[in-house]
C-alpha cells in the first residue's frame, strides 16, 4: 500500500524557515515527479512546487519562487521543502504528492493536481505576524 507521510510543519513567526519532509512508501517513488501543494482555509488547493523523477528539473508557484526550494533524496524515498523568508500568507496545510505516471517529461504540467495519483494526509504551517 502506497503512503506518503509528511511531517515537519509547526508554527513560526514571519521572516522564519521550516523544511517540509514527506517520506514515501512505494517501490517506485525515483521513477516518479514529486510535488507539494498547499490549502489554506476556505481556498482551494494550490500548487507549490514539484520535481522531476530524477531531481534534474523543479517547478515553482510565482508567490514562493526565491523563498521555497524542493528537493528529493531517491534513496530515501524522500522529498523536501525548504521554506525560508515565510509570510503570514504561506499559512495553510502543505500536501505532498506523488506522480501517478513514470518518467514524466518536461512538457508534463506539474502544478495539475489531477497529474498526481497519491496525496499525504497533510501537515500544518502556521506563520505568525
Amino acid at each position: 500500500q502506497v503512503q506518503l507521510v509528511e511531517s515537519g510543519g509547526g508554527l513560526v513567526q514571519a521572516g522564519g524557515s521550516l523544511r517540509l519532509s514527506c517520506a514515501a512508501s512505494m517501490g517506485t517513488f525515483s521513477m516518479r515527479a514529486m510535488g507539494w501543494f498547499r490549502q489554506a482555509p476556505g481556498k482551494e488547493r494550490e500548487f507549490v512546487a514539484a520535481i522531476t523523477w530524477s531531481g534534474s528539473s523543479t517547478y515553482y508557484a510565482d508567490s514562493v519562487k526565491g523563498r521555497f526550494t524542493i528537493s528529493r533524496d531517491n534513496a530515501k524515498n524522500t522529498v523536501y521543502l525548504q521554506m525560508n523568508s515565510l509570510k503570514p500568507e504561506d499559512t495553510a496545510v502543505y500536501y505532498c504528492a506523488a506522480d501517478r505516471s513514470f518518467y514524466s517529461g518536461t512538457s508534463y504540467d506539474y502544478s495539475d493536481p489531477n497529474e498526481y495519483g497519491y496525496w499525504g494526509q497533510g501537515t500544518q504551517v502556521t506563520v505568525s505576524s
